[in-house]
């Protein structure tokens, strides 16, 4: 009943952080736009009420005029009825730490230890999971503070900070956990900019607007500084989101460097469309995230696997696959943890391991399966499915 309840908290949770976070990024990526494509206001007297800029746009069957003002409205009172943009971004973190927590946490010798990288018992997992989200914020936030108006240089120092934390997760962790705390890293760097920075320098603003006093420009800065960089941030988590269903990118024995390539891949076609937005059109920028794409793809490919020699036998498949993968992939499976088989993939019969043999011998040789190699699968045994698959799968001894 645990295990099963378990899979109903992951259900939802991951459909709540879903939900919240495409109403996040896509406030987001709107107000990005918004602010790139205003244009001078037309009207004189929208200049002496205090407008900085504005965009007028159609959608849905009406047309619509967005006006920005720097500092408020000159002349007349600030509106009492304001649009936060807060609660987003606060239940897509609040979610995604649950998920987190339900997923690595609970089930930290599954998901999160790799005893191959390193011997951890859960509650050290878990609190050094806690400490690298806690740290990451820490040392982002202090170069942030340390280089104000340096953009160009700290935007550099941010991308080696987070290239660095991604090696370094790779010690700890299995490549999956390693792969998901990057991108819950980079998602609590974005939830505190807004926490922490963006909304209470606006409260700022609004509360000396109201008052009639002269409004501080610097809380603005910062909070235009730290928006900006979360709409960077963006395609690397949504990456590291779905990245858990492929495990040939963090399964890879550079598994830390191909993220590395996808989060700048990610990066250079965000910064394409940001540009965009301000009438600069640098097709250059996709076509490197392109590029640095297309070279994975080739780099990764898998080697061929040597099919000569003596023909493996279904037997001799079964007998591992029933050692190392049924506790798991079965339809009662006997592995705590599991209400279910992982994705449904049942290996309890030659027709189930026939029907599941190329994910089957794609996911034992990469090391992915079985999850912590809980049941201690070993090279040889890696290499005799591999070696079954490539002469054919037979499912005749």
């Amino acid at each position: 009943m645990e295990s099963y309840l378990l899979d109903w908290a992951n259900l939802l949770l991951r459909w709540l952080h879903l939900i919240t976070g495409v109403a996040w990024i896509g406030a987001s990526f709107y107000f990005v736009m918004l602010d790139n494509s205003l244009k001078p206001p037309k009207k004189p007297e929208d200049a002496r009420r205090g407008v900085f800029g504005e965009l007028w746009a159609v959608h849905g069957g009406g047309f619509y005029c967005s006006q920005k003002f720097l500092a408020g409205p000159q002349g007349e009172p600030l509106t009492d009825d304001l649009h936060w943009s807060k609660w987003e971004a606060y239940t897509t973190w609040l979610s995604g730490m649950s998920l987190l927590a339900v997923v690595y946490w609970i089930g930290a010798s599954s998901y999160l230890i790799d005893t191959k990288v390193l011997a951890l018992t859960p509650p050290v997992a878990v609190s050094l999971s806690i400490a690298f989200l806690a740290a990451g914020w820490v040392v982002y936030d202090l170069l942030c503070r340390s280089l104000m108006g340096r953009d160009g240089l700290l935007a550099a120092l941010v991308f080696a900070f987070v290239v660095l934390a991604d090696w370094l997760l790779h010690q700890v962790f299995s490549a999956r956990g390693a792969y998901i705390h990057v991108g819950a890293m980079l998602g609590t760097m974005m939830v505190a900019n807004v926490f922490i920075h963006i909304i209470p320098g606006q409260r700022r603003m609004v509360e000396q607007i109201r008052n009639g006093q002269p409004v501080d420009s610097r809380p603005g800065l910062i909070g235009k500084q730290r928006s900006v960089h979360n709409t960077y941030f963006t395609l690397p988590v949504l990456f590291i989101m779905i990245s858990n269903h492929y495990p040939m990118t963090y399964s890879n024995a550079n598994g830390w460097l191909v993220l590395v390539v996808m989060m700048l891949a990610g990066v250079l076609i965000r910064q394409f469309f940001v540009l965009r937005h301000r009438g600069q059109v640098k097709w250059w920028l996709p076509a490197a995230g392109v590029a640095l794409l297309a070279v994975l793809i080739v780099l990764m490919a898998p080697k061929a696997v040597d099919a000569s020699g003596d023909k493996v036998s279904l037997a001799s498949v079964r007998k591992v696959v029933e050692q190392r993968c049924v506790t798991c992939h079965a339809a009662q499976p006997t592995q705590p943890g599991f209400a279910q088989a992982p994705k449904g993939v049942v290996l309890q019969t030659p027709e189930q391991i026939g029907q599941h043999a190329a994910k089957m011998a794609e996911t034992v040789a990469s090391g992915y399966m079985p999850l912590g190699n809980l049941t201690g699968i070993t090279d040889d045994e890696r290499k005799l499915i591999a070696t079954w698959y490539a002469q054919g799968a037979r499912l005749a001894n």
